[in-house]
């Protein structure tokens, strides 16, 4: 054991090399069709450097960093993260990791490397904090799986790699809405029947765009006012079947049942009554669709795509989508797309998005009496933390409330009598 044979066979070459005893039998791993010798030589030389190091393909002395964020993203990232996460993570690796980082080998890579290009970076750009964050996050985490989990590297250089002080203050990207705009946007799509529906579920549940979107009326129980969410939707590149993928929640504690009030319940009845009414008169024009399994190279079910029936015709497999348009033509997320244009452009309501509904109602229903563990517990966190720093934030009249309750709580004789200040 310990070279690489090549020999020919007919047309093509064949490499072969030796590998240790199986019950005290010689064992081979042999592989042919190369066209040239040098072929079966490169490809021999570097099967047996992977089977030297069980089966892992790089050694830590000479894989670059660039060539092991690719390894990364498809032995790591595509097993334990969700599609949307991994195409952010994709970008930011092509954009401004690979560019500085990318060429070096990661067995050289240090920490004050590190350190250096995360200090250039947010003195080159002008991202806010939490952008900043995202770029770090992918740069120690792929070297965390690259010393624990493969075993590329003795030591984490990224082990204690933090951002900079940043004098900057950050712009404030949340947007809490108020009743009158609430009122506004509502009056203005009243014939838009799909969109005031589903941004009336988000309002009124804190759903996220994606969850409200999955919606199925089988995940809607209308008897009991109960929303079960269990599905994310997303898009991906479009190709003759569409670009819509339904999937879990974005995290396990996201699978949750919301208790829904009057209000949408109402709402909810109603406008399931006119999809039907809306069926019949479409009759045979109606969309309808059915969820497709896809597989990876094992046959095991990754994902399912939403796969508009062919003819239009109401299968026994066909999924009950809520919001979709009249005609039963389902656009995913797209729902929100033109509405929103028009809200920043029309009724001057800028820098909202239909995902700050779910800050808004967590805002607003705390800031009425609700536990933040219930709070948390509806929008699906698993941390009270997670709620607190990113879905909670002070109002005006919260703040003023907050005074006059100190104010209440504080009052004494002595206080007044002081305050006079008499001449």
């Amino acid at each position: 054991m310990g070279q690489v044979n090549v020999k020919k066979r007919g047309k093509v070459y064949q490499y072969q090399f030796e590998i240790a005893k199986v019950n005290d039998k010689r064992k081979y791993i042999n592989k042919s069709g190369f066209k040239t010798k040098a072929e079966a030589i490169e490809a021999g030389n570097k099967a047996y450097t992977e089977y030297l190091n069980a089966g892992v393909p790089f050694k830590e002395c000479s894989i670059s960093y660039s060539d092991y964020l690719d390894y990364w993203i498809e032995h790591y990232c595509k097993t334990n993260l969700k599609y949307n996460t991994i195409e952010a993570y994709k970008t930011l690796i092509k954009k401004y990791i690979k560019p500085s980082l990318g060429k070096y080998r990661m067995s050289t890579i240090t920490s004050l490397t590190l350190n250096n290009f995360i200090i250039e970076l947010c003195n080159k750009y002008d991202f806010s904090r939490s952008y900043f964050g995202n770029i770090l996050k992918v740069v120690k985490g792929s070297f965390r799986e690259a010393c624990n989990v493969y075993g590329f590297l003795k030591y984490n250089p990224a082990l204690t790699l933090r951002l900079p002080k940043m004098d900057k203050v950050e712009e404030e990207v949340k947007h809490l809405y108020t009743q009158d705009e609430i009122d506004k946007i509502l009056n203005r799509f009243i014939k838009n029947d799909t969109f005031t529906c589903a941004f009336l579920t988000s309002c009124f549940t804190g759903m996220r765009t994606g969850e409200v979107c999955a919606l199925t009326w089988n995940d809607i129980d209308l008897k009991n006012g109960i929303i079960y969410v269990k599905h994310n939707v997303y898009d991906k590149p479009k190709d003759e079947k569409g670009r819509w993928y339904i999937g879990g929640t974005k995290t396990p504690t996201g699978t949750r049942e919301i208790y829904i009030c009057q209000t949408l319940l109402n709402a909810l009845k109603n406008f399931k009554k006119k999809q039907a009414h809306l069926k019949y008169l479409y009759g045979n024009k109606y969309k309808y669709y059915h969820l497709e399994d896809v597989k990876n190279e094992y046959g095991k079910v990754v994902e399912q795509r939403i796969v508009r029936n062919e003819n239009n015709v109401l299968t026994f497999d066909t999924v009950n989508l809520v919001f979709t348009k009249e005609d039963g033509t389902y656009v995913g997320t797209d729902l929100t797309k033109y509405p929103f244009k028009i809200i920043h452009e029309e009724l001057g309501i800028e820098k909202c998005r239909f995902y700050d509904l779910r800050g808004s109602y967590a805002t607003r229903i705390l800031t009425n009496g609700v536990e933040i563990r219930d709070v948390a517990d509806i929008l699906g966190h698993r941390n009270i933390e997670t709620t607190e720093n990113y879905y909670i934030s002070s109002t005006e009249d919260s703040r003023k409330r907050a005074n006059s309750v100190f104010e209440e709580i504080t009052h004494s004789n002595i206080i007044n009598e002081i305050i006079q200040y008499k001449v």
